[in-house]
């Protein structure tokens, strides 16, 4: 049986934004965190991570200093630990609707955060979240959980899958 979401697809094609629509209809369901990108001067020079209750730190950005890094990002895995990881954790204990963005290449160098991850997946919680496309060890395990559906995402697609994914939060549909 499906409990698990995630919605994958190409870099802009809207992954970020359908899960914050969601978030926004489900409501007090529903608990974890989002990334934001960080712009100045029209340039984008890193990501903000945001729990539903507006907790905020930066995931990364170009003039942090970190071992981490993807492409000409700085990783802080401190903030995405103390905010993210402990989001995760408070969904899980509050029986609500874990929300992940993303299992992507900067989250996956903390440990903590594939721990917290695998804990919402094998827990009773549903979970909905965004997940890398490219391949990967880790993430490929969860696309070929049996308990777990991925959805391709593309901005053609959007309006169908937002509310295909909305009615089986709400219980109106099984994928």
């Amino acid at each position: 049986m499906i409990k698990n979401i995630f919605v994958t697809g190409k870099p802009g094609c809207g992954k970020t934004t359908l899960i914050k629509e969601i978030s926004k209809k489900l409501n007090s369901k529903i608990f974890g965190f989002y990334t934001e990108e960080i712009r100045e001067k029209e340039k984008r020079v890193g990501f903000k991570i945001k729990t539903l209750d507006k907790k905020e730190g930066i995931l990364a950005h170009i003039k942090i200093k970190s071992k981490y890094q993807v492409g000409k990002y700085r990783v802080n895995l401190k903030d995405l630990e103390e905010i993210g990881v402990k989001a995760l954790e408070k969904a899980i204990k509050e029986k609500k609707i874990v929300l992940i963005d993303e299992i992507g290449k900067m989250e996956l160098f903390s440990e903590k955060f594939k721990k917290a991850v695998l804990k919402a997946l094998n827990s009773e919680n549903k979970v909905l979240g965004t997940i890398m496309l490219k391949r990967n060890p880790f993430c490929d395990k969860i696309k070929e959980r049996k308990d777990t559906k991925i959805f391709y995402l593309k901005k053609e697609n959007f309006k169908k899958i937002k509310k295909e994914i909305e009615n089986f939060f709400k219980n109106k549909t099984i994928i």
